[in-house]
């Protein structure tokens, strides 16, 4: 218990196998980072401009790419660093804000692919009823619970962590989260564990909501040739946004909790997957198959060049 009020920095050993290719990953990282700002900053800067654009799938379209820009920032200039110096340490506070950042940035991703699937299903299952349930204040009602979930539950996560003492300051991550930071807890963490597990309780029937809605706008795009091309456009994206997601968050929570057994550059990889994908994926997605988010991107575009 003497050592717990010491741990002052952590020490993150995540990047121990890549020391003589450090460079490279400067490079892939950066191009990666500048990728994600890019693509994310030209679908909401594109949204907001274009009035035609302010409709509810739109908006939570671009609370999205907020997102994946805020979770991203709490991630690429640290590793950036990291990757131009011998040790890599940060701060206790340095430590448990990113871990803040990105837990929150996760929690908020499937809140908000929650919120998106609801108005698919809203859209497509009760058309007509669309624009008396989706109005501007259920819009922003969904808003405020997509972001507001999200950083509250994390903020009750960190203070949890807080309050542990830690006899260990070893971190085998090329970030912070709060797992990791529990793993030197001196005290027991049953508590921590327990809001965890209620955690992934909200997720899986989070899952189940979008599952049951999915199921429902496929039986009603299956009736005719109009719906299945509504279903192509504007579900499938965000059909494989949720897929990616889901499958590579799930992986690192449990590999968090858990010692799973492969290389600390495997890892690595599965770990980052949720902070590379998604932000780069879910605007180029959209982007590609959204035709009013096209139309305009490219009007906007020979505008330019005209």
């Amino acid at each position: 218990m003497e050592n717990s009020t010491q741990v002052k920095l952590f020490h993150l050993f995540g990047l121990q196998e890549t020391f003589n290719d450090k460079s490279v990953y400067f490079i892939l990282s950066l191009i990666t980072y500048l990728l994600i700002i890019t693509v994310n900053l030209t679908l909401i800067i594109t949204i907001i401009q274009e009035k035609g654009l302010h409709e509810p799938m739109y908006i939570f379209l671009c609370s999205l790419c907020v997102n994946g820009l805020y979770g991203t920032a709490g991630f690429y200039p640290k590793i950036l660093l990291d990757l131009q110096s011998d040790v890599q340490v940060i701060s206790y506070g340095g430590c448990l804000t990113q871990a803040y950042v990105i837990y929150t940035s996760v929690m908020c991703e499937m809140s908000t692919l929650t919120v998106m699937s609801y108005d698919r299903y809203v859209a497509i299952c009760r058309p007509l009823l669309y624009h008396t349930i989706v109005t501007s204040l259920t819009v922003r009602k969904l808003l405020l619970f997509s972001w507001c979930y999200p950083l509250f539950t994390g903020l009750i996560a960190v203070s949890l962590a807080i309050r542990i003492p830690l006899c260990g300051s070893r971190i085998d991550k090329i970030f912070c989260d709060i797992p990791s930071i529990l793993k030197h807890a001196c005290l027991s963490i049953t508590v921590n564990q327990i809001w965890s597990k209620c955690l992934v309780l909200v997720h899986v029937l989070q899952m189940l909501f979008i599952a049951f809605s999915y199921c429902q706008i496929v039986r009603t795009c299956v009736k005719s040739a109009k719906g299945r091309i509504k279903f192509t456009q504007t579900c499938v994206p965000h059909l494989i946004t949720i897929v990616i997601f889901i499958t590579v968050t799930l992986f690192d929570n449990f590999q968090g909790w858990n010692n799973v057994n492969i290389t600390l550059n495997m890892r690595n990889a599965m770990a980052v997957q949720f902070l590379v994908i998604p932000p780069v994926l879910n605007p180029v997605i959209y982007g590609l198959n959204l035709q009013q988010i096209r139309r305009k991107f490219l009007k906007k575009n020979n505008n330019m060049q005209s």
